[in-house]
């Protein structure tokens, strides 16, 4: 699986572990700064507590992982990654 990966990135094995470790550190950044968000609020934990959390993580994701990515020296990879996400999403083929 991670053979597959990293020959469809087209990276060498460092710069697999370093994409990684920002998927991981990353998703862990948002999630922490959406607890915190929802913390400062008087939202109760229930149905709505975890659609406003999935919301928050949904739109936090991409600036935690480009974030991430800057002293991990893999900007350009997510920067690119980020935007074929968009494109997908948006319906947006490249001209």
């Amino acid at each position: 699986m991670f053979n597959r990966l990293k020959e469809k990135w087209q990276v060498s094995w460092l710069q697999f572990i370093l994409i990684f470790s920002t998927f991981a550190l990353g998703g862990s950044l948002c999630g922490y700064l959406a607890r915190q968000l929802l913390s400062t609020t008087s939202i109760e934990r229930g149905s709505g507590y975890v659609i406003i959390y999935i919301v928050l993580m949904t739109i936090l994701w991409p600036f935690c992982v480009l974030l991430i990515s800057i002293p991990f020296g893999q900007f350009l990879f997510f920067k690119r990654y980020l935007s074929r996400i968009w494109q997908r999403m948006s319906g947006k083929s490249k001209s």
